[in-house]
């Protein structure tokens, strides 16, 4: 345990308070009186000292109680990630209350669907967002101030910390209750594991509803580090840009999604550079980092039922095959079980199974659910099922091996295609709907009602007032009915290839009508590997993410010479805004040169 939290935990002991569990609230309570003037949260220009910190949440906490918020309620936070969204964070938990993240780019009616669902009493969120809330949950601006503002810190171990929801199984999504004793857990392992102390700056990258956040920011907060927060901007260019950052912020514990960690593990990192641990996870690791890094990398697992992470293992540049999840944390349990329930043998495939402290609750509202997922085993105690394959090695590490059931990871998200489904047949014209992977693309197989003449571009449309980006599928396929199995089910072998039942995007395809949008067309197929698209396609809505981005930008400077950005990329979207961005590039360029240049230029 590093001096700092030995020097918290004696300072709880000596407040009387005898647990062996320590809640990150209490944690951060007492850093704040043992270390005011040192920064907890630096954004940008904006730096804020522990003891803002506790003055600010002290205030907010006092006008959530002038709401009747207390023990056992649950608040939904809808803030973008910033000094005043950590600082509702820790608001909340002052007055015994339970935090429920929602994501600002979710459509409003997630937004909503998961306020009924979860029961929120109240929403924290900015005037700019607060028109999104719906009237029947009260709203609370996060800079309220109270004239009795709130000092205590109402939290014991057993008490729920948060709720964050995941895709459902059932067509719903299923919120996951984690309490205060799961957090201090992974909290405790995450700073004996990594080494943190109150000289640590660490980075808040993940988005408050990816339960990853949760592990970027209590940790640091609870040993009395510097949490640094970029701004969207830096998150939305391409990882060289996310590179800059950490280096000029001088960050030096870090997490990426497996995404966006394999360009930045594959990158040149200057001598010097005060990251030294990169930590990953959210989807399958397929690269090892290059040699020579100055910085150690870290592959990590754990389903949000099991707060956040259940293994963990550093990863080399040496080695063969895909990189292994690593090994069980410290208080976690992985049992890689058969079919009939018993122990794999080392490299016999079987589902894994988690127990230990950081096991979850359960799924709020769902008691049927909850007793399916959340077993009581004879031998080993309460255990998580997870539905994740995997085999254990001859070192002790886990090689993961895929899904039990149907459940899909896209880009970090992980995804029950039922949801998608469930939301396809709600839009009109559809009569049936099977969701897959194919060729590493989301995939529609769509059953028309009858006489219903669909568009692609319609239903991703439609889709994206409901839907998350991740779960728009890329691709849509035609079908007269589902193929199904002997016994009734879905056949999702027999589902046939897109390319040959294709749903077309619009009535008619927009063609290029300048020799940038044509060239740009040219290479944006390419990347997507589609060629049924027009220049007024979104290209994030045919699936592009920020790795193919960055891979068009790189190709559109090769071709024109000019320093586009992904940035640019996600503002036009389109071939067209794309294409109109790049003439206004080259316009700039030229104006720039002078007569000589130009006509040597032109030579060439």
């Amino acid at each position: 345990m590093g001096l700092r939290t030995k020097e918290v935990c004696l300072s709880i002991h000596q407040k009387g308070l005898d647990t062996d569990s320590f809640p990150p609230a209490v944690m951060l309570a007492t850093i704040a009186s043992l270390r005011p003037r040192t920064v907890a949260l630096s954004c940008g220009d904006e730096q804020c000292s522990y003891a803002q910190l506790e003055a600010h949440s002290a205030d907010l906490a006092g006008a959530l109680k002038a709401q009747g918020i207390g023990r056992g309620d649950l608040v939904a936070v809808f803030a973008p990630r910033s000094v005043a969204q950590i600082t509702a964070l820790y608001a909340v938990w002052r007055v015994g209350a339970a935090y429920l993240p929602l994501d600002p780019e979710w459509p409003d009616a997630r937004v909503q669907r998961l306020l009924a669902a979860s029961g929120a009493k109240l929403a924290i969120a900015p005037r700019a967002l607060a028109g999104r809330i719906p009237a029947a949950v009260p709203v609370l601006d996060p800079a309220a101030t109270s004239e009795k503002p709130w000092h205590g810190c109402s939290v014991a171990p057993e008490d729920l910390a948060y709720v964050i929801y995941t895709s459902g199984s059932t067509g719903e999504p299923k919120g996951v209750e984690v309490s205060h004793a799961n957090l201090a857990a992974l909290v405790e392992w995450h700073i004996e594991r990594f080494e943190l102390t109150a000289e640590s700056r660490t980075s808040h990258t993940a988005g408050l509803a990816f339960d990853a956040s949760a592990w970027e920011v209590w940790p640091t907060l609870a040993c009395g580090g510097t949490l640094v927060v970029p701004d969207d901007e830096t998150l939305r260019y391409e990882p060289a840009r996310l590179q800059r950052w950490l280096i000029d912020e001088k960050v030096e514990v870090s997490f990426a999604p497996t995404a966006i960690a394999e360009p930045l593990i594959a990158m040149d990192w200057p001598e010097g550079t005060a990251l030294r641990v990169l930590l990953t996870g959210a989807d399958r690791l397929k690269l090892r980092p290059r040699a020579g890094l100055p910085f150690a990398f870290f592959n990590n697992y754990g389903p949000t039922e099991c707060t956040v992470v259940a293994t963990s293992g550093i990863v080399t540049a040496e080695g063969d095959g895909l990189p292994s999840i690593g090994m069980p944390i410290a208080g976690t349990q992985i049992h890689i079980f058969d079919t009939a329930g018993g122990p794999c043998a080392p490299g016999e495939e079987g589902e894994i199974w988690i127990g230990g402290a950081q096991v979850a609750r359960g799924y709020r509202g769902d008691a049927a659910l909850t007793a399916a997922r959340f077993v009581e085993h004879g031998q080993f105690g309460r255990l998580y099922r997870t539905g994740d394959l995997a085999a254990w090695q001859d070192n002790g590490d886990i090689a993961y091996r895929g899904r039990v059931d149907t459940q899909i990871k896209v880009r970090g998200h992980r995804i029950e295609p039922a949801e998608i489904e469930a939301a396809i047949i709600a839009a009109p014209g559809v009569a049936a709907a099977a969701v897959a992977m194919h060729g590493g693309e989301l995939t529609a197989w769509i059953v028309p009602q009858d006489g219903a003449e669909l568009r692609a571009g319609d239903l991703r449309a439609a889709l994206a007032a409901d839907l998350p980006g991740p779960m728009l599928p890329s691709r849509f396929a035609l079908l007269a009915a589902l193929p199904l199995t002997a016994n009734g089910k879905l056949d999702s072998k027999a589902l046939p290839d897109p390319a040959t039942c294709a749903i077309p995007e619009v009535a008619s395809l927009a063609a290029p009508s300048t020799p940038t949008e044509e060239r740009l067309l040219a290479i944006i197929a390419e990347v997507i590997g589609r060629s049924d698209i027009g220049v007024d396609d979104d290209f994030f809505l045919l699936g592009g993410h920020s790795l193919l981005g960055t891979q068009v930008i790189m190709r559109a400077r090769d071709a024109f010479g000019v320093s586009l950005t992904l940035f640019h990329l996600f503002e036009g979207r389109t071939v067209a805004a794309t294409a109109a961005t790049i003439e206004g590039l080259i316009m700039d360029k030229l104006a720039a040169m002078s007569d000589e240049d130009i006509q040597r230029m032109m030579e060439r």
